[in-house]
């Protein structure tokens, strides 16, 4: 992996966290709800974080949301998931969504979860 992409990943990520600051400035309350949901969704429960976090990241692969992809990409990488567990998770959604998701899982979605996983 080059440095740009590396820098590529934490960009995306920083452009998704400056959007959602500008977007919280005009609806704070929308935000800041969205947020506590979202938060609670990813807590453990009977199902584990990681697991939560690779189903994000099949069903963002599914989707071809690019910012969605690196950022559960990050956060199964943080959660502990293991390179076999995200490869299952693409191939799961390579059977639903087919070429696609496939090309998606196989390309951005491993490369930014073997970032994320190398910066721990």
């Amino acid at each position: 992996m080059t440095d740009e992409t590396s820098h590529y990943y934490d960009e995306v990520i920083l452009d998704y966290k400056e959007g959602l600051h500008d977007f919280k400035e005009a609806l704070p309350k929308v935000v800041d709800s969205y947020f506590s949901f979202t938060e609670s969704c990813f807590e453990d429960g009977s199902l584990s974080s990681k697991h939560k976090q690779l189903m994000a990241l099949t069903t963002s692969i599914y989707a071809q949301d690019e910012y969605c992809i690196i950022y559960h990409a990050k956060g199964a990488a943080e959660n502990g998931a293991s390179v076999d567990e995200v490869s299952e998770s693409i191939a799961v959604s390579a059977a639903l969504g087919g070429g696609a998701a496939l090309a998606q899982g196989a390309t951005l979605a491993a490369d930014a979860f073997t970032y994320f996983l190398e910066r721990q």
